[in-house]
Formats: C-alpha cells, sequence, structure tokens
C-alpha cells in the first residue's frame, strides 16, 4: 500500500514543538486568556540568531536580507530596511504583509529591491499597494523596518509538490479549469491554488495539537519582533507595527499580546465579527476565523489589551470584504473600550480593498507623531557623538 504524503510537508518537526512548548503568558489576564484562546507558543528566552544573506542600497534605503531558524520548519527569510545613511538610534517598525490569497511570496510584496524585486510582488505591489513598497517608504521616513515571512508563507512555505490527498484534488480541479480556460499556470499560480485548500488542512492541524493557524503566526510575529529589538541601532522603547488587510490584524493580535508596543496601524481590517455573518465569513482566512474567539473577544476589544497602544485604524468605505455597518459598527465599539481618548484615531477613506498613497501618508504620520525620537537625541542621518559606527554596519544584526 502507498505511504500517503505527509500533510504538514516540510514541518513534520512542527508537532513535536507544540507539545514540548508551554503557553505564551500575556502582560495581563486578558492577554493571557487570547494567547491561550489562540493557543500562542512560549517564545524563547533570548531571540534566535540572525545570519545576513546580502545587503543592498535601493533609492537610498539600506536593504538587508536575513534568515532565522525558528524550531520547526525551514529557516524563515525577513528584511531589514533602513535609511542608507543612518547614523545614531532610530525608531523599529515591524510591517507585516498581508494575505492576499499568495502564499507563494511573502514579505518580498511590500519591498522594492530593486533588479532583485519579483513579478510577483511587482503584480502585488501594483494591484493592493497602488504601485508602492512600504517597508521602503517608511524606512525613508527614518525607521528601521523589519518584514518577514510569515507562516506557511515565502519561505515558510509547506511542501505542497506532491500535495495531500484533499488538497491534490482540489488542484486538479483548479487544473481543469485552468485547461478549459486555456490558461498556463505558473510555479507560482500552482502553488497558490493548492495553498488556499491546505490553508483548511493547516487549521485542521493546529487545532489538534492544541494552538491554531493564527496562534502560529502570531508565534512568529512575536519572534520577529523580538529581533528587531536585538537589532543593535533600533530604540526598543520606540517601536510600532502595522499593516494592510491580513497584515493588519496581525499586527491587531500583536500589540493585544506584547505590551511595549507604542504604535499600531491596522489598515483595511477591523469589524464586529458578527457583522461577517452570513455574507462576508468566506471572504476572510483562518487569521480572523480562529474558533473560540468571538465567545471571549470581538475585533474591537483586541485593542483594549494594548494600554500603552496608540492606534491608527484606517477603514475603507468601498471595502467589499468588510459591510460598511460593521465597520461602524467597530468604530463605535473602540471609542468605547478604549478609555484614554488619545489612544484611537479613525481615518475614513473613500477607496476599495487597497494600500494607496494616503493611507500610507496617513500611516507614516501617525508613526512619526509617536515615534520620533524626543528632543535632542539624534535623528537618523544627525551625527552620533557616543556612537561611532559607520552607516554601512549601522544596522547589522546581533549574531
Amino acid at each position: 500500500m502507498e505511504t500517503p504524503v505527509s500533510a504538514i510537508g516540510g514541518f513534520e518537526d512542527w508537532p513535536a514543538f507544540i507539545r514540548s512548548s508551554p503557553g505564551h503568558v500575556g502582560h495581563s489576564p486578558a492577554s493571557s486568556k487570547l494567547a491561550g484562546l489562540l493557543g500562542v507558543p512560549a517564545l524563547a528566552r533570548s531571540a534566535p540568531e540572525t545570519t545576513v544573506r546580502s545587503v543592498r542600497v535601493v533609492d537610498g534605503v539600506r536593504i538587508t536580507e536575513l534568515c532565522w531558524q525558528l524550531p520547526y520548519g525551514p529557516p524563515t527569510t525577513g528584511y531589514l530596511a533602513a535609511p542608507a545613511r543612518a547614523r545614531g538610534t532610530l525608531p523599529g517598525l515591524l510591517w507585516l504583509h498581508c494575505h492576499a490569497g499568495n502564499k507563494w511570496l511573502g514579505c518580498e510584496r511590500i519591498l522594492d529591491l530593486g533588479p532583485g524585486t519579483l513579478p510577483e510582488a511587482a503584480s502585488l505591489q501594483e494591484n493592493l499597494y497602488a504601485g508602492q513598497a512600504p517597508a521602503n517608504a517608511l524606512a525613508k521616513a527614518g525607521f528601521a523596518v523589519l518584514t518577514h515571512d510569515a507562516f506557511s508563507w515565502g519561505s515558510r512555505r509547506f511542501i505542497l509538490d506532491p500535495a495531500p490527498q484533499r488538497t491534490a484534488r482540489a488542484l486538479d480541479a483548479r487544473r481543469a479549469a485552468w485547461a478549459a480556460e486555456g490558461t498556463v499556470p505558473t510555479e507560482a499560480m500552482t502553488y497558490d491554488a493548492a495553498a488556499a485548500d491546505h490553508e483548511n488542512t493547516l487549521a485542521k492541524a493546529a487545532g489538534m495539537l492544541g494552538t491554531s493557524y493564527a496562534g502560529m503566526v502570531a508565534f512568529e510575529d512575536l519572534t520577529a519582533l523580538a529581533i528587531l529589538r536585538n537589532m543593535p541601532r533600533v530604540d526598543p522603547a520606540r517601536i510600532g507595527t502595522g499593516g494592510f488587510s491580513g497584515g493588519g490584524g496581525r499586527a491587531l493580535l500583536l500589540s493585544a499580546l506584547d505590551p511595549e508596543i507604542k504604535a499600531c496601524v491596522v489598515a483595511c481590517m477591523m469589524t464586529t465579527i458578527s457583522a461577517l455573518f452570513p455574507s462576508h465569513l468566506d471572504y476572510h482566512s483562518w487569521l480572523m476565523n480562529t474558533p473560540g474567539l468571538a465567545a471571549e473577544f470581538d475585533w474591537p476589544d483586541l485593542a483594549a489589551l494594548a494600554p500603552a497602544t496608540r492606534f491608527l485604524v484606517q477603514y475603507a468605505t468601498a471595502d467589499p470584504l468588510f459591510p460598511q455597518a460593521g465597520m461602524q459598527d467597530a468604530d463605535t465599539a473602540l471609542r468605547r473600550v478604549l478609555d484614554d481618548p488619545g489612544q484611537y484615531r479613525a481615518q475614513w477613506h473613500d477607496s476599495g480593498h487597497v494600500f494607496d498613497r494616503v493611507l500610507l501618508d496617513s500611516a507614516r504620520s501617525h508613526l512619526l507623531e509617536i515615534l520620533r525620537p524626543p528632543a535632542g537625541r539624534s535623528r537618523a542621518t544627525g551625527a552620533d557623538p557616543a556612537r561611532r559606527t559607520s552607516p554601512e554596519t549601522a544596522f547589522s544584526p546581533r549574531v
């Protein structure tokens, strides 16, 4: 009898890690409850060591390609973008990539890597980011921006060739449709079609192990945040996060789990959970739909778990993924659950599900307002007499 294909190809060591890992302990009882509902594993005592793969400068932004090894699966790829001539310390920003139904690529979609930019990344930037590379734009504003491949994206993809049984059947149907259309799929198209179905298998596997799909993504985001704080020229007291679409949802969860995040941008990813029923539920991935979460928390409630964070939530009135009533109810709920009126800023945009220049400019202004250096502290391009590190090595990670 033929041996079945692994349903968690490339991550066969994942179950052993989960079984041996205690759960993440939050900074408050509510934060710990959220971590328990998501099944977030505990972080290691120290951030993983990072290895530098390459360094390039693109239009004034120094981009360092990094990798690090988690206790399971293949190495994670990440990029640190910072002003090429930066001196002194910079505020750190963990910018999180979207879902977009594209798992072939990870964080490259929000970067301009110059001649190395992949066609698939350029296409996603054009369709979802109005042709912009948010990580580069934020680095030019004076941030040290880390972005990384999330669990099941990019370098963290699962092996789906050959695909496990259920996913293989879904892929066969997709291939038949392509053939009928006369479409010759690329490797990326084939992988994304398989990954769309396989996310259901991952959610099932995570639940059986006592975690969740969103909990694993949150664990890897928390790990990347620890790496960012460990960068030698990053000020760990001035850390922000944000993202568009699924990246915005990840940023919200991250703020609820980490007490030291000072600023958060949630772009095109806010609603009440009840508003998703009955017509909008299927638009969203397992990142939003963790079983049991709605019994304890609505999405606006998560912001109340982050007392030190100041939020910018960007709503798009023509966003087809969210009913406008759900966004308005979320806005009302956020104003209710956040006692400090300065903790929450809402922006309404007459746009669709896209992180365009207006949203990027607003996000940058919000982050600069909160994370800019205090008076008397050196800025990104100013001299810092206490440090002699050259611009070329200022943002090499500790290894």
